[in-house]
C-alpha cells in the first residue's frame, strides 16, 4: 500500500497515536489536542499539518455537536462570528506567506501562548470573571481565535476564557462552543484546500487516522474516571512546554 508523504508506517503509527490523543481530548482531557498539534507537525511538517489535522478536528466536531446541541443556541454564536472570520483572513495570509520553519516557530509560539492562557484561565479565574465582557474584549478574542485557529488549530484555551469573562455556564459553554468550532472548523476547509494544505495526500492520510480519533474517544470515556485529572493536567502542562520550545527553538 502507497503511504501519503512518503511516510513509513512506523510514522502512521505516531500519527495515529496523535489521532487517538485528539479523540480523548474531545471527552474531558481538552488539553490533549495540543499533544496531536505537536505529534502531527513533528511527523509530516508544520504547515501540512494544519491540513492534516482539520478533518479530523471537523469529524470530532461531527460527533460531539449532537450531544450538546440542546444546549444553548446559535444565537449566542454569531457576535464572536465577524471577528473570528477577521482573524481567519489574518491566519490565512500568514499561512500563505510563511515557509514550512517560520511555521514550526509560529506554531511552537502560539502553543505556548496557549498553555500559559491555560494556566492563566485555572489560577486566575476570579479575575477573569470580573473582566468587563466589553465589545473590545468581544473582538479580541474572536480575532485571536480565528488567527490561531486557521495558523494552529489551537484556539480552545482562548475561547474558554472568553467563555469565563462571559460567565457562561458549563451547558452554554459546550453548547456555544460544539456549534462555534464546528461551523468555524467548515469555513476553513476551502482556504486551507486553496493553499493546498488539504489534498489528496491529507485526506488518505486522514482515512487511515480515523480509528485512532474513535479508539480515542471511546477510551477517553474510560479513562476520564480513572486518571487523577490534576496529575494528568500537569504532565500535559510539562510536555507541551517542552515540545512548545522544541517547535519554535529547533526548526
Amino acid at each position: 500500500m502507497d503511504l501519503p508523504f512518503d511516510s513509513t508506517w512506523p510514522i502512521i503509527s505516531l500519527a495515529l497515536s496523535g489521532a487517538f490523543c485528539l479523540g480523548i481530548a474531545k471527552t474531558g482531557f481538552p488539553g490533549l489536542a495540543l499533544v496531536n498539534i505537536l505529534i502531527i507537525a513533528e511527523c509530516f511538517g508544520a504547515k501540512a499539518s494544519v491540513g492534516i489535522i482539520l478533518p479530523l478536528l471537523i469529524l470530532c466536531d461531527v460527533i460531539v455537536y449532537p450531544l450538546f446541541r440542546q444546549y444553548s443556541s446559535w444565537s449566542k454564536v454569531w457576535p464572536l462570528l465577524p471577528p473570528t472570520l477577521a482573524g481567519l483572513a489574518i491566519g490565512y495570509f500568514l499561512l500563505d506567506a510563511i515557509d514550512d520553519s517560520t511555521a514550526r516557530k509560529v506554531i511552537g509560539g502560539i502553543i505556548l501562548v496557549m498553555v500559559v492562557l491555560q494556566l492563566f484561565r485555572e489560577y486566575q479565574k476570579s479575575f477573569l470573571e470580573n473582566l468587563p465582557a466589553s465589545k473590545f474584549f468581544l473582538s479580541g478574542s474572536g480575532l485571536a481565535i480565528g488567527v490561531s485557529t486557521m495558523v494552529a488549530n489551537a484556539a480552545g484555551p482562548v475561547y474558554s476564557i472568553y467563555a469565563l469573562v462571559h460567565k457562561m455556564a458549563k451547558h452554554d459553554f459546550l453548547g456555544v462552543g460544539a456549534r462555534f468550532f464546528l461551523l468555524v472548523n467548515l469555513i476553513k476547509v476551502p482556504l486551507l484546500g486553496n493553499l493546498s494544505l488539504i489534498n489528496a495526500d491529507s485526506l488518505k492520510l486522514n482515512l487511515l487516522l480515523i480509528p485512532g480519533i474513535v479508539a480515542g474517544i471511546f477510551s477517553g470515556k474510560k479513562l476520564i474516571h480513572l486518571v487523577p485529572q490534576r496529575i494528568f493536567e500537569w504532565l500535559l502542562y510539562l510536555f507541551s512546554l517542552i515540545a512548545g520550545l522544541r517547535l519554535l527553538i529547533w526548526s
